[in-house]
C-alpha cells in the first residue's frame, strides 16, 4: 500500500504487535470482504483459475494463498515490512502461484505487467485515490476487474464523505485497549463511482455489507469495476450501479 507516513508506521506497529504475540491463524475457511461471517464471499471474484491476479494490501497474504490454491498466478504486494515478514514466515517455502512483495502499490503497478484481476480486501481506502487509481486502471488488460471493499460507516456510527479528502480512524491492536489514528479516505458510493469513471474504469456493482449485530454500526461496502474493452462514445457515462 502506499499510505500516509503516520499510518505506514501505524501499520508496521500492527505488525510488530501481531509478530510478538505469535498467533497462529488457520488457513481461510471463508472468504470477508471486511466483517467475518457476512456475505458476499470469494465467489464475488469468478473463476480465477489461469488469471493473473493483484492482491493490494495483502497482509498476512492468506487471501492470496487461497486465490493459488485455487489456480490463479497471485502476486501478493504490502508496504509495511512488518506486515509482509508476517506473510513471509507463514509462507517459507515456494507457494506454486503466490508471490509475495515489499512494495509501494503505486510503484508496483507502474512496473508490473498488467494484470487480469486486481482486488483489495479493506486497504485502498488508506491510499489516495488520485494517486492510486491512474496507475491502477492502466496496470488492468482490457476487460480486467477491480474489486475492492471499503469502510462506509464506523463503529461510531458516522457515514462515508462526499468530499474528497482523508480523515482520522481508529485502528485497535488486536488483544489490547491500544488505540491507534489513520487517516482513511471513507467516501460515498458516488464519489467512489465519480473517481473510477474519471480513471476510465466502469463501476458494476456495489454491494452492502453490514454488521450481522444490530448495535454494530460499522459498514462496509464491496465494489466491483472494470475496465472496459473500449473506450465509451460518451465519456462520463456507466450503467447505474445497483445496491446503493
Amino acid at each position: 500500500m502506499t499510505t500516509t507516513p503516520n499510518t505506514a508506521e501505524t501499520w508496521n506497529i500492527y505488525g510488530n504487535h501481531q509478530i510478538a504475540r505469535n498467533i497462529q491463524l488457520p488457513e481461510l475457511d471463508r472468504w470477508d470482504w471486511g466483517i467475518p461471517g457476512t456475505d458476499p464471499g470469494i465467489e464475488a471474484l469468478g473463476d480465477v483459475r489461469g488469471l493473473r491476479v493483484l492482491d493490494l494490501g495483502s497482509g498476512l497474504g492468506r487471501h492470496a494463498a487461497r486465490l493459488a490454491a485455487l489456480g490463479a498466478d497471485v502476486t501478493a504486494v504490502d508496504a509495511s515490512p512488518a506486515q509482509h515478514q508476517r506473510a513471509v514466515t507463514r509462507y517459507p517455502d515456494p507457494v506454486p502461484g503466490l508471490h509475495l512483495v515489499c512494495a509501494d502499490a503505486v510503484a508496483h503497478l507502474r512496473d508490473a505487467a498488467p494484470y487480469d484481476l486486481i482486488y483489495s480486501v479493506c486497504s485502498v481506502p488508506y491510499l489516495a485515490p488520485d494517486r492510486l487509481l491512474p496507475v491502477l486502471a492502466e496496470a488492468l488488460v482490457p476487460g480486467g476487474r477491480f474489486l475492492f471493499s471499503a469502510l462506509h460507516t464506523n463503529s461510531a456510527g458516522t457515514g462515508p464523505s462526499s468530499e474528497l479528502v482523508a480523515r482520522p480512524e481508529i485502528l485497535r491492536l488486536p488483544g489490547t485497549a491500544e488505540d491507534h489514528q489513520v487517516m482513511m479516505w471513507t467516501l460515498t458510493p458516488e464519489l467512489w463511482e465519480d473517481l473510477l469513471v474519471q480513471h476510465s474504469l466502469r463501476l458494476e456493482t456495489v454491494t452492502t455489507i453490514d454488521s450481522p449485530d444490530p448495535g454494530n454500526h460499522v459498514s462496509y461496502r464491496l465494489y466491483a469495476a472494470r475496465r472496459p474493452h473500449r473506450a465509451s462514445n460518451r465519456a462520463g457515462t456507466v450503467p447505474a450501479a445497483p445496491g446503493r
